[in-house]
Parts: C-alpha cells; structure tokens; sequence
C-alpha cells in the first residue's frame, strides 16, 4: 500500500450505504443494525448509533465486524471474580484474532458472603438484568463471565430466555491454603473448623490463624461446593468447552481458555447455535448425570430446575425425581471434598472434565451438540484420556466406574412421605459422617426461624439427645426470602462437647454446596405456607427418615395434621401468628415482587413470570 493511498480504516463516505437513504438498511440483523433504537427513522437512529459509537474511538472497519458481547460481572466485593478484567482482556484477544469486535459491558455481580439476605435472593434479579441486557443491545453473541454460586445459573437462565448464542467462561477455582502443614480450603475446611470452634476443641487463636489460609487466592471455593458443580455442569451441558471447569483462577491455563472462549464467540456470531436450539432433554439427563457422579451441590438442584423450566420445550419435562432415578444407576467418582478428601486443583491435575467424562461414557448421551458445534463425543475424541502413573496420588481423585467411592445415589431426591410431597426434599447422602442416620427414627426438637435456632441452639437445657431430628423451618423462599444456606444447622453445642459430629437435620431451606452432614434440605410446601406439613411440626412428634425407601415422615395421622393446619390458620387470621405468606402481600419493591412470584424449588425457587410458561397469577 503506498503511503498515499487510503487505509482500509480510513472512512469511504461516498460508498457507505448506511447514509443512502433511498435503500434500506440490511435486513440480516446483525452487528450494529440490529436492536436499533425507536427514533422512527432507521437511518437516523443507526447514524446516532454510530456517532455515539464512534466516541469510544471504534473505526468503520472495527465497527463492521461481528459484535461478541462480554458480560463483565467484576466487583470489588466479589472476590470469586477479582481476576475478571484479565479475563475479559482474554476474551478480546481471542475475539480480534478471529475477525469480530469484542464490546464488555456490565451487569449486577453477586458474592455469596456480601448479599444480604443471601445472593439466592437475588439470582433471579440478575437473570433478569442479564437477559434485558442481551436483548436490548446489539451483539451477535456474548460471553458470560461469572464463577460465585449464583450467578452461573443466573446467567444461564436469562440466557436461555434471551436466546441468542452465549458461550460460558468461569474465573475459576482458587488454589488451597496451608494450616499447620495441612492443607485447607474454602469452604468446607471452613464448617468443620468452625464446628471444632464451637464444640471447644479448636481456640480462637487457632481459628483466627486459619481465617487467613481458607482463601488464599481470588477465585470461587476449592472444592465441590456450588460453583464448581455449576461450572462442571455447564461443560455437561455443553455450554462450555471440556477442559474449562477446573483450571484454577490464578493460573495462566484459565486465561488461555479466555482467549479460546473469545474465539468460540467469534464462530458463534458468524453461524449462530442459540441455546434453547443447543439444549436439549438429553444435554439435562448428562447434567444430571454428572452432578451425581460429581457429588456436586444440592443447590444446583434448584438451579437445574430453573435452567430447564426457562426453556419453552423442555420446560417440566424433568423433575428432581429425575434427578434420583438417574441417580440410582451412577457411581461417585470424584474424591473432592465434602464427599471426599481432595480439592478441585487435584482434579484439574488428574485431568478435569474430560477424564471425568470418559468414565462416565456409557452413560452419557454423546450425540449432543456443544457451543464448539460438535457433538459431545466428538470433543470427547478430542481430549484422550491423560496418562496417570500408577503411583501418583493423583490416580485416585477420577475412580473408575467400577470402583466408585460411593456405589450409587450421592444425592437422594425423597419422593415418599408426608414431608415434602412436592418431591423436593433432598439429602447428599455421600456426605453423611453417621452412615447409621440414612435410616433413622426420632423426636424432633423444632425450631421455628433462624433467630429462634441462633438464641436456643447452644441453651444447655435444650432438650436434645444425639438421637434427636433437628427441624428448622421459616427459611424457605418466602418465610425467609431467598431461602439462605441456613440449612446447615450446627450441632447443639452440648452434644458437640460430647464429641457429637452429624445428626438428622432437616429444614425447608438450602445449605451450602461446601457443607456436609446428614441434612435434608429443600422440604417443600416452605414451613411458610400455611398448608405445609412442616409447618405444624412439634418438639417430639416422631420423624422417619428411609434413604433406602425415600420416605421422609412425621408419624401423625391425616387427622391430626388436618387439625393443627385449621388451627394455624386461625391463628394466622386472627392475628395471633406472624406470616410471612400473609404479610407478602403488602411489602414494597423487588422484595414484594420475590415474596410474590417466587415458586417452590421443585420449579426453581424462579419467578413465575419469567418461566417459560409466563405468568400463572
């Protein structure tokens, strides 16, 4: 090119057709022509669009590329996503590189430890906010970069509902910490050294030194909590591409899966695979398959469910009894923590996803297809198995499928019993310490809020025995919104100081995916509802609790449950009762609109209104 000859950057006044307004502008819907705003003159408001544009000093040239949007969710109160400008820096280079414009733009980020009530409470807000945000502007596909507990699925599910081509990127897990020569992460090492603290074992210096090591570096909790469920989930699903759900979020490896991210958006925009095309019943049955094989999060259970009911065909097609039955036929393989021993750069190193994924393939369906635009097995074909020496201590992390380190059913979905006749109630069986307690009988000693559990749980008269079923209600997503990771209710300290580590628990809310013990989480009709059976629960009533037979029961007759329903009922109108089912009514803004709409989680714990189905009053 000679020196005086025009750069292709260069404006061609003459020959640029957006300005003729005697044609009109092209009809394909894509990049900047798309979205455009109601001035009522297409031409006028592509020209403004283009001026404003031009502010951020993009070219002509630039500007006729394929637009990947790139959902920024970075804040500096969300230290799961500290290394999310690199990645987006990433994302761009593997986007330039392939031809298209990479345009970031923000929406809200959730962390679960700085949102109150919990970020659950919010995850339908920022699906929300995701989908608008898609909708409303002009890109040709995104990247949704988010990793903490609730804002994958969040994602996902204004995504779908959006529907145009999204590919996932995580930031990662972080790696572990050190603590007397022992390793530690968050956030299971967390519980159990906070339960040593209660129970007097562990001294506050000891605690204080460990609250330095649990989170050593950015990134999302180093075992099998949430995040990394939903990230191994999203590669299931075919949302991601196979080897990008363990690298850890430190490691150069992530931001190399950042740029091939960016590239994969790039094919994406140029020969769309929206998602509710991509997904289908079976990309759900390989989910369900390896959250179970994975001893993966009760939590993602719900999200599943809210995932799969944003899609217009898939929508109730699968239930969390679907979830049990696939359960029944595959093996725990995984030996991360709370089910197991290790963290999730063990896995990474034993060869992440796609080891785990050859091991699962008899029971996986292969002919799905992926946002790479192969199908599963292609990719699989893609990623050989890794080469382990026998005598590394890596060979036990992925077990073969024949020697699995639970047998079956690491998450038990109960479908039997007057407790949770919805079918939501849930148990991670694989994490129970007192294997005993998966069949169990005892008195319930109730408690009927989080506050009424934090001011009687360490009374030394509370009249409790190892025996006992620790019920706690009023945390579901209307009797406390969002339904907080309060599940998890702590040993009562006298019987902790005994040496006592696990009991049946059981509540209408959710725990954390890093929590292990012998708790059933999700019961539903919510404590709340003035028809649930949990709600009219009393200190002693017997409660059964059968894995094996999935049955979970009050011993009451229908007699007695019908009368105590009449009899709260009237305490409720007559005012004697507080209801949070009752006062939902009346609270202003996103809280009414949450207390209103919200579903139970057999559904997804989403809002009605935004489930494919629309509004149901």
């Amino acid at each position: 090119m000679g020196l005086n000859q025009p750069s292709r950057s260069q404006p061609q006044y003459e020959q640029n057709p957006d300005y003729d307004l005697s044609k009109p502008l092209p009809s394909n819907g894509l990049g900047l022509y798309q979205k455009l705003p109601s001035y009522g003159d297409a031409h006028f408001s592509l020209f403004m669009r283009k001026l404003f544009i031009k502010a951020m000093g993009y070219s002509e040239d630039a500007l006729s590329r394929p637009i990947v949007g790139i959902i920024n969710t970075y804040s500096s109160f969300n230290p799961c996503h500290a290394n999310v400008p690199q990645l987006i820096d990433a994302v761009k280079r593997g986007v330039q590189l392939n031809g298209g414009l990479a345009i970031d733009f923000p929406t809200i980020s959730l962390h679960e430890s700085f949102s109150s009530p919990t970020s659950m409470f919010l995850r339908n807000l920022m699906s929300m906010d995701t989908e608008e945000m898609i909708r409303a502007q002009p890109v040709d596909s995104v990247v949704l970069i988010g990793g903490c507990d609730k804002t994958t699925p969040a994602q996902l599910m204004g995504g779908i509902s959006a529907n145009k081509p999204i590919i996932h990127l995580v930031t990662g897990p972080m790696m572990p910490g050190n603590f007397q020569g022992v390793r530690v992460g968050a956030c299971t090492d967390c519980r159990s050294n906070w339960a040593k603290f209660r129970a007097g074992t562990l001294d506050i210096e000891d605690i204080a030194a460990l609250n330095e090591e649990l989170a050593p570096t950015s990134g999302t909790c180093g075992v099998m909590g949430t995040a990394s469920t939903m990230a191994c989930l999203l590669v299931a699903l075919g949302m991601m591409p196979l080897n990008s759900a363990t690298a850890p979020a430190v490691s150069s490896a992530r931001l190399r899966i950042a740029e091939q991210t960016g590239a994969y958006a790039v094919q994406l925009a140029k020969n769309p695979l929206p998602p509710q095309t991509l997904l289908t019943k079976e990309s759900f049955l390989n989910a369900i398959t390896v959250l179970q094989a994975l001893g993966g999060s009760t939590n993602a259970i719900v999200h599943l469910m809210a995932i799969l009911n944003r899609h217009p065909t898939l929508a109730g097609t699968i239930t969390p009894a679907t979830i049990d039955e696939i359960g029944r036929k595959t093996p725990l393989l995984l030996d991360l923590k709370p089910s197991g021993e290790n963290y999730m750069t063990d896995f990474h190193a034993a060869g992440g996803m796609p080891a785990l994924l050859h091991e699962l393939k008899p029971l996986l369906h292969l002919n799905v297809m992926t946002v790479t635009s192969r199908t599963l097995g292609e990719e699989l074909a893609l990623h050989p198995v890794p080469r382990l020496q026998s005598s590394s201590p890596l060979s036990g992390i992925i077990r073969p499928f024949t020697q699995p380190l639970y047998p079956s059913s690491s998450l038990v979905v109960f479908t039997q019993g007057n407790l949770s006749p919805s079918g939501s109630a849930v148990l991670k069986a694989s994490a129970s310490l007192y294997k005993h307690l998966l069949r169990h009988r005892g008195p319930a000693v109730v408690f009927s809020s989080s506050a009424d559990l934090a001011s009687r749980i360490d009374d030394p008269n509370l009249p409790v025995t190892p025996d006992s079923v620790l019920v706690l209600r009023g945390i579901g997503p209307v009797g406390n919104p969002g339904m907080p990771e309060a599940g998890l209710i702590p040993i009562p300290r006298k019987l902790a100081s005994q040496g006592v580590k696990d009991m049946l628990r059981i509540s209408d809310g959710r725990m954390s995916g890093t929590a292990g013990g012998t708790i059933v989480l999700h019961v539903s009709p919510e404590g709340a509802d003035p028809d649930s059976v949990l709600g009219i629960v009393q200190d002693g009533d017997m409660i059964v609790c059968d894995v094996e037979q999935r049955l979970l029961s009050v011993e009451l007759d229908e007699e007695t449950i019908r009368a105590r329903i009449e009899a709260k009922r009237r305490r409720i109108a007559s005012g004697e009762e507080k209801s949070a089912w009752k006062e939902r009514e009346t609270i202003r803004g996103y809280a009414g609109l949450y207390a209103r709409e919200v579903n139970g989680p057999e559904e997804g714990v989403d809002f009605r209104f935004l489930t494919a189905t629309g509004p149901r009053g």
